[in-house]
């Protein structure tokens, strides 16, 4: 098992961190809901995808009769910003132990008109009552201990000072796949770090699907800055995760045509893989 940090001294729960804050919604009526998106979760003034996609499960969380994501995938239409949007959900299908919806994000363009920022599609179900029956060849990562990897405040500093999402979350990037902050790429593709909420909340299912959104483009040790915008996005959860801080794993094998794919794993405290992700990202160089 991979040693962890020592836990803060004061703790947010579930419910009283920012995050919950940020990502609540409130239903104007069955099926619609309204939010402000923060401009806390942004990077380089974009509203971060993995906050997006927390948002838009809190309400198909509300929206389905069952409480947990277990397969979510998401089509990124275009940028969203801070500010007033709406979410409309529809149930596609319910039955005993999944439930199928679909919702989307919308919100008002500087003419007043309705654009839809993101769509997703996902199935609900509980995983607090799935078998516990695990047979696999999946491995943790190897990582450095929680003390020995780098954060923005260690400098030098993996995440610009412009980028607030920086201030929420705790990162902590292996050292190895930091390359592109020395001015070193390795480029192999891979980006590591441990991760939690900054205020110390314990990550939940909402919570991972943030995580595997939350780390530095692989393209930066590939060699290639600039933004990297997420055109799809499918994440796979897989079992409610122990408390205490994740690690998070990204590779990317193939750029080509100017996309490329991130595959991402996140494994908890007791070494169980809780999440899996990949995505499909543009590259648009620097």
């Amino acid at each position: 098992m991979a040693e962890a940090a020592t836990a803060p001294a004061a703790r947010a729960s579930i419910g009283d961190s920012e995050f919950d804050r940020d990502t609540a919604v409130t239903r104007r009526e069955p099926g619609v809901y309204d939010i402000d998106l923060s401009a806390g979760w942004t990077i380089f003034g974009a509203v971060n995808g993995g906050y997006l996609l927390a948002v838009l499960g809190r309400a198909l969380a509300d929206a389905l009769p069952h409480p947990d994501p277990f397969t979510i995938s998401a089509h990124y239409l275009t940028a969203s910003r801070p500010g007033p949007a709406v979410i409309r959900t529809e149930t596609v299908r319910t039955g005993r132990t999944l439930s199928t919806g679909q919702a989307s994000l919308l919100q008002r363009d500087e003419a007043g008109n309705e654009v839809e920022r993101i769509r997703v599609l996902a199935s609900y179900g509980d995983l607090g009552t799935l078998p516990d029956d695990v047979r696999t060849t999946a491995r943790p990562p190897a990582f450095p201990p929680l003390e020995h990897c780098i954060g923005p405040e260690d400098g030098p500093s993996p995440v610009d000072d412009t980028s607030p999402i920086a201030e929420r979350l705790m990162l902590k990037l292996d050292p190895s796949t930091l390359g592109w902050a020395l001015g070193a790429p390795s480029g192999k593709g891979e980006m590591r770090s441990w991760f939690g909420l900054a205020d110390g909340r314990d990550a939940d299912p909402l919570a991972m699907l943030l995580a595997v959104d939350a780390l530095p483009p692989t393209a930066f040790e590939i060699g290639i800055s600039g933004w990297v915008p997420t055109v799809e996005l499918t994440v796979h959860v897989r079992h409610r995760p122990a408390p205490g801080p994740l690690r998070v794993s990204i590779t990317t094998r193939n750029l080509a045509g100017g996309f490329l794919e991130e595959d991402a794993e996140v494994w908890d405290s007791e070494d169980r893989l809780v999440a899996q992700s990949r995505q499909l990202a543009r590259v648009k160089r620097g």
